[in-house]
């Protein structure tokens, strides 16, 4: 899977209810842009730059990291536009025959990861960030270590240097981080569940990403069988099923018995039960009825989820996810057998009472390419 770029975003505001706006960014900022991952303090300081015959008030200052999917000109843009949703106005003259202006919101990109951008609308590293106190202090809080990769000084180190001798006052009011609306406390053990391209893992290790889980992933790739049962599947389905049955037993096992005391709860890609709902499609009846008693003899005993999340998704998309993804031994499945597994899904879970089942239909979202459906899908759970 892609993953995310680590973002440091300056934040400032000396317009209307300065605190709010500070907030109100960083809402948006998670919404369009990523998991929010740390928040400094809050300093109070002085309008610096401007014109001698203004009289500004003072700036609120802050400092986030963020983890984003997007580019470093996509997340440019995105600034741009919360800004002015907020109600930001730029002057469009020259900065020097403009000056400083007052504003609702600013938001400034200091660093995208590792990268050096030069460019006619977007320079990385900002380049006025080592002469800033304003900027340096609450970067400090959030990442003392960072190395400035330009001038190969940390944060620390930049704000020991800094000529800014400009007062900083921290205020003792915090600002909150977006994602603790989604509450997963009352969950140990989520899996997660669906069809062939159904988008499971990715899934699976966003939230455990994203909310410090442990994450458990079905080892299908490793099994040998797999690619020479879709070839033949009459062939190879009672091979390919018990080699599943005993490495899940194992792999579930072993992780489920095995506690992370760093990590707030599990969170999984599939569930034992798969292994049935599968079978009963791919087998005979007489070997199925053997296949059901093996399952039960080796899962009697195993944790189940708190939560079991199936996502339904249209056999159209499906097709589509497993093309995109292109594995080979994948290119040959038809409609038919899609169909038939996600009706064994549905018919499964009617029947599982003791299961705490959450459908969720994401026929019509792409939680993968659009952050907000990702976000509507943890609202669906949470």
């Amino acid at each position: 899977m892609q993953q995310p770029n680590l973002v440091y975003i300056a934040l400032g505001s000396n317009i209307g209810d300065r605190f709010k706006n500070l907030q109100s960014a960083i809402n948006l900022i998670f919404r369009q842009l990523g998991k929010i991952n740390s928040i400094a303090r809050v300093y109070n300081t002085p309008a610096l730059g401007f014109k001698k015959d203004l009289h500004p008030d003072d700036f609120l200052n802050t400092c986030i990291s963020v983890e984003t999917y997007l580019s470093s000109q996509a997340v440019l843009e995105t600034l741009q536009k919360i800004e002015q949703k907020l109600g930001r106005t730029r002057d469009t003259r020259e900065p020097k025959a403009a000056g400083y202006q007052s504003r609702t919101i600013d938001l400034d990109i200091l660093f995208y990861g590792n990268l050096e951008i030069d460019t006619v609308n977007l320079s990385i590293p900002h380049p006025c960030i080592q002469e800033r106190k304003f900027v340096l202090q609450p970067l400090q809080d959030i990442a003392p270590n960072h190395t400035h990769q330009k001038l190969q000084l940390t944060i620390t180190e930049l704000l020991q240097n800094c000529k800014d001798r400009s007062p900083i006052e921290p205020i003792n009011i915090w600002l909150k981080n977006p994602i603790k609306q989604f509450d997963f406390s009352n969950f140990n053990y989520l899996a997660i569940e669906g069809n062939i391209g159904a988008g499971k893992t990715s899934l699976a290790t966003r939230i455990a990403n994203d909310f410090n889980a442990k994450l458990i992933l079905e080892r299908y790739a490793d099994n040998p069988f797999l690619p020479k049962f879709y070839k033949d599947q009459k062939r190879y389905a009672f091979t390919l099923e018990m080699s599943f049955l005993a490495d899940r037993y194992q792999q579930i096992s072993d992780d489920l018995s095995q506690l992370d005391l760093f990590k707030e709860f599990m969170v999984s890609d599939y569930d034992i039960f798969k292994s049935l709902i599968f079978s009963k499609i791919t087998l005979p009846e007489d070997e199925f009825k053997l296949y059901r008693k093996l399952f039960y003899l080796m899962y009697k005993d195993i944790t189940k989820p708190d939560l079991y999340i199936y996502l339904h998704q249209n056999t159209a998309r499906l097709q589509e996810n497993i093309k995109k993804r292109g594995r080979d031994y994948e290119r040959d499945i038809n409609n038919d057998y899609l169909e038939k597994i996600n009706t064994g899904y549905l018919g499964f879970l009617k029947n599982k009472n003791e299961l705490n089942v959450k459908i969720i239909d994401i026929s019509d979202k792409d939680f993968v390419g659009n952050r907000e459906d990702y976000l509507w899908v943890l609202e669906q759970i949470s």
